[in-house]
């Protein structure tokens, strides 16, 4: 299992006495700030043509500066979340909505949630098929209610009942997850899946945006199609608040990507949070830690972190996450491969 890297974290500075360098604060910067990710896994250099890395780090791009315009604006963070989500689930190039990968049975499934830190209100939708966008399902959800949590069809026809677009299940179907799903069918799951195989990416590409506004307040965001060939009716981390998904003004909000069952089982994000609220541990090395245990058990994938103050940090056990992040500032960076 890789090791744990740690990207953009807060920088080592020399002590006043000229000892060895410690850590910056992670309260170096104050103000809004925004983090995203398009998915984590094995994008290595030399793995994608020039032309595709200048496509995805040009969404990414796009994606990030419609949350910060929301944010620069005074905006809400769940708006920010909210807006840089979408960008990515209309792109083809991430496995969420428009590009998402197939079940098994050749359709798409989609899952999403969103979590507001100041609140802690939360809403989540898996299974869905024609709503083009899910992650603005997920946040109809959790302001109109009752419930948290909806699932296939229900998910769906509380959409229309919103207002929300509705879009064929075609919509959401690219030839390229055509051709993954059928490579999966003919090689097998095991062979097809193997971590760093050719193919690893039919596991990744869950796009998710964490953000801070001006006025302190933390949100998260996470949407995702899934697993290449996965059966029909299959849930993962995304939409589990405390899995994939978590925000809280006490401690951080995150959004992962990655192996979700193990991501479910170690509870990552929420196990972040925690570490950040009652073990008194900075974001940084709560990531670090959560990341270490998903790899302890078999995992990879990567989280996005944003606390009360600082940047947001990106930590992972694989050698690439689509990523990119903003601030107040003035700090503007986008990445793909682990040693960039």
């Amino acid at each position: 299992m890789a090791v744990v890297a740690l990207l953009w974290a807060p920088a080592a500075v020399a002590g006043a006495d000229g000892a060895a360098p410690r850590k910056a604060s992670y309260g170096a910067t104050v103000g809004w700030a925004i983090a995203i990710h398009g998915g984590a896994g094995v994008i290595e250099r030399g793995s994608l043509s020039p032309e595709t890395d200048a496509a995805i780090r040009t969404t990414l791009s796009a994606a990030l500066k419609a949350g910060e315009d929301v944010l620069a604006a005074g905006g809400p963070a769940l708006d920010a979340v909210e807006a840089a989500v979408r960008v990515m689930e209309d792109s083809p190039h991430f496995n969420a909505g428009h590009g998402a990968v197939f079940t098994s049975a050749g359709s798409i499934e989609l899952d999403a949630a969103i979590m507001d830190g100041q609140t802690l209100k939360a809403g989540a939708v898996t299974g869905v098929a024609t709503t083009k966008n899910p992650v603005s399902l997920a946040r109809v959800l959790m302001e109109r209610g009752p419930h948290v949590f909806l699932a296939g069809a229900a998910a769906d026809s509380h959409a229309k009942a919103a207002g929300l677009a509705q879009v064929p299940n075609s919509h959401f179907m690219t030839e390229r997850r055509r051709r993954q799903l059928d490579s999966l069918k003919m090689h097998g799951q095991g062979a097809m899946l193997a971590p760093g195989s050719r193919t690893d990416e039919l596991r990744f590409g869950t796009v998710g945006a964490v953000a801070r506004d001006r006025a302190g307040n933390l949100a998260a965001a996470t949407s995702t199609g899934g697993l290449t060939g996965k059966a029909p009716g299959r849930v993962g981390d995304t939409p589990i608040i405390g899995a994939g998904t978590i925000a809280d003004n006490r401690a951080c909000a995150v959004s992962g990507t990655g192996t979700g069952e193990i991501f479910i089982r170690v509870r990552v994000a929420g196990q972040i949070c925690d570490r950040v609220r009652f073990g008194g541990q900075d974001p940084e090395a709560a990531a670090a830690a959560a990341i270490a245990e998903l790899g302890a058990l078999g995992g990879d994938g990567g989280v996005i972190v944003l606390g009360p103050e600082g940047d947001g940090l990106f930590a992972m056990n694989s050698s690439g996450m689509y990523r990119a992040r903003a601030s107040a500032g003035g700090s503007r960076e986008t990445g793909i491969y682990a040693d960039e």
